[in-house]
């Protein structure tokens, strides 16, 4: 564990920090793959609208 004194004698305890990566764009598979979970998601959310529409309508 990297400890660092201050003055006074007191020491530090730091947390190791993780390496750093550059991250790689999204592949052409996992680009359709975000298409088709936003539509998944709009369907879903536009269906459940609906349904609290219709529902509050009848009362």
């Amino acid at each position: 564990m990297p400890y660092t004194t201050e003055e006074g004698g007191r020491l530090n305890n730091f947390a190791r920090e993780p390496k750093v990566y550059q991250a790689e764009p999204p592949s052409q598979k996992q680009q359709i793959n975000y298409v088709i979970l936003g539509v998944v998601g709009l369907i879903l959310v536009g269906g459940l609208i609906f349904v609290a529409f219709s529902v509050s309508a009848l009362s």
